[in-house]
């Protein structure tokens, strides 16, 4: 499908580092074509800082494939360059009503691209929760994305400039030499005593990192004199993860629901943001029917808002399961205010479903060409 049936609208934000914002706004997203592998895409682009480099974005509103049929796919993809490849990186996201940016998605590190090969997420948003939303993401059935894309300097073809390949610099060894310190305890000068354990560490590196225990080292407490703090109410291996995301800003092991919840707690607690921000990632792909009463507590507990709507909306979509669930039922008795913002959230997910049918839009349908290949997919 073309991208001329729906509005358009594209601004830039401009820099030394060749930076630019893209932002497509689809009009009447509900009318949107429904079966898998069917996309849309927007008009062509390119940055001021240089013209000869196109882009466009596609969105398979209905998943590109059986593994992300029911997700919303968003793909960048690189029309034209002539000097290749091009290498950028890339944060999607999209606007809300409140001009805020929700379900923000970033390229892990720098992306490499030849002409007609794309960058993107399978499955970017489940489409039946982005449905749901027509007081946020969706208000007046108008679907704004955005897309950032920093594309690397040497990679741009600038006329008059010396066009050998660049240094070839090395991969930043940091957090593997911090990790290295926290797992062989090397230079240490304090020591952390939680569940019965003893622990090494680096007052510094703790302090850098946590605000809540940067304020504890400061505070001139007989403990921290002596360079031996205990750390009550804390497990040791959630310690461990916690102190593992310090060093090293990685937290391999919340693929375990527990895990996850205990560690969002820990995080939450010593102020480390994007470690809360990991857990909610790992909880929200971790929903189930058993798990999601808990789940909306510890969203609503953490004020993790991203997770909270999701685990509404799974509730919303698996009432009867969810509502005979142990946990459902303590939390009947034990907040009661989540118990009320999950039957509005059904009762809009319910309005959504059963609003009468309107008359589909008369698109200008074509045989769907073959998707370029992706070497870079979520």
């Amino acid at each position: 499908m073309s991208g001329h049936l729906e509005a358009k609208s594209w601004d830039y934000t401009q820099n030394r580092d060749h930076d630019f914002c893209y932002r497509w706004i689809i009009s009447n997203f509900s009318f949107s074509v429904e079966g898998m592998g069917e996309y849309i895409t927007s008009p062509v682009f390119s940055s001021e800082a240089n013209d000869e480099v196109v882009w466009c974005l596609r969105v398979y509103p209905n998943g590109i494939d059986e593994e992300s049929k029911g997700y919303l796919s968003l793909y960048m993809t690189l029309l034209s360059c002539k000097k290749s490849p091009i290498l950028a990186k890339f944060h999607f996201c999209i606007l809300n009503a409140n001009g805020g940016k929700s379900n923000n998605a970033r390229s892990p590190g720098v992306c490499s691209l030849l002409p007609y090969q794309e960058y993107g997420f399978k499955k970017f948003i489940h489409r039946g929760f982005l449905l749901a939303q027509t007081n946020s993401l969706l208000l007046d059935d108008r679907l704004t994305l955005i897309c950032k894309v920093r594309v690397q300097k040497h990679s741009l073809s600038i006329s008059g400039q010396d066009t050998r390949p660049a240094i070839n610099i090395p991969r930043c060894t940091l957090a593997d030499d911090l990790g290295e310190l926290w797992e062989n305890s090397l230079f240490t000068d304090c020591c952390l005593l939680v569940g019965g354990q003893e622990f090494r560490v680096h007052k510094a590196i703790l302090g850098a990192r946590s605000p809540v225990l940067k304020a504890m080292f400061e505070h001139e407490i007989e403990e921290s004199l002596r360079n031996h703090v205990e750390i009550h109410d804390l497990d040791s291996q959630v310690f461990k993860e916690m102190m593992g995301f310090i060093y090293t800003g990685k937290a391999p092991h919340l693929h375990s629901h527990s895990m996850a919840t205990d560690v969002l707690a820990a995080a939450d607690k010593y102020g480390l943001e994007d470690l809360k921000v990991l857990c909610e990632d790992a909880l929200y792909r971790s929903l189930s029917v058993e798990n999601a009463a808990q789940t909306l507590i510890l969203a609503d507990l953490h004020s993790r808002e991203e997770l909270k709507s999701q685990a509404l909306y799974f509730i919303s979509v698996h009432a009867s399961e969810v509502s005979q669930t142990s946990g459902w039922k303590s939390m009947v008795e034990s907040h009661p205010h989540l118990v009320a913002e999950a039957f509005l959230s059904l009762a809009s997910a319910k309005s959504v479903l059963w609003s009468p049918p309107l008359k589909q839009l008369k698109w200008s349908l074509r045989p769907v060409q073959q998707r370029p290949t992706s070497v870079f997919q979520q």
